[in-house]
């Protein structure tokens, strides 16, 4: 079957799930790629804030989370939870390393501009980035002066993304409605929506059935 396939997937950086839906949905799509590799596939990537309260300075990550789960012992449930269906997909995220939870909010508008001003493979390139910057190397994603750093090594301009840094904590307005249920959120062809790092077979799965639709509308009455 021949055709395109459209994937928009909303997100936040800081959200492990979003990251282990990120793998899960690569190996979906390398798996239509071999099945069909006809259907040109492009996939948008839409920044949803989830914590636009949060000061600029963000919080320390331990007090946010032993606020929001209540226990020490809640806190290490989730976390290893978080670990273990990371390392299902391949996903090194070494929680023991983040100090702080960011306000997102810039981050956001860095990835923006980079797709105003680089192509898809160059965006993906800084959103893996962002990604390994959180999850990884403890950086923060909160400070302008370490997201411009970042974007620097990805290839872009630094001064052409200054500008778009507020650096002042005020909420970044995206498409927050594609993400009304949560996120990772997967919308394919804006016809069906898959939420939460869901498994790759399941994603594929609603690939197929997106472009099998998609083929019966283009059809004449």
């Amino acid at each position: 079957m021949s055709g395109r396939l459209r994937i928009d997937v909303f997100f936040d950086f800081i959200c492990p799930w979003c990251l282990i839906g990120k793998r899960q949905l690569e190996r979906a799509q390398d798996l239509l790629r071999m099945q069909q590799p006809e259907v040109e596939i492009t996939t948008v990537w839409h920044g949803v804030q989830l914590l636009p309260q949060l000061p600029a300075q963000g919080e320390p990550f331990a007090d946010f989370y032993l606020k929001r789960l209540g226990s020490p012992e809640a806190v290490a449930m989730r976390q290893a939870q978080v670990q273990q269906a990371a390392m299902a997909v391949g996903v090194p995220i070494d929680l023991s390393r983040i100090p702080n939870m960011p306000n997102t909010a810039d981050a956001h508008r860095l990835l923006e501009r980079a797709r105003a001003l680089g192509n898809s493979a160059q965006c993906d390139v800084l959103l893996e980035r962002l990604f390994a910057a959180y999850f990884q190397f403890g950086e923060n994603l909160g400070c302008p002066d370490t997201l411009l750093v970042i974007a620097r090594s990805c290839g872009f301009n630094a001064a052409a993304m200054a500008s778009f840094l507020q650096g002042d904590g005020d909420p970044y307005v995206g498409n927050e409605a594609g993400a009304a249920s949560g996120v990772p959120s997967f919308q394919f062809d804006r016809r069906l929506t898959l939420v939460g790092a869901q498994p790759a077979e399941a994603l594929l799965d609603a690939m197929r059935e997106a472009l099998v639709e998609s083929a019966r509308k283009r059809q004449p009455a």
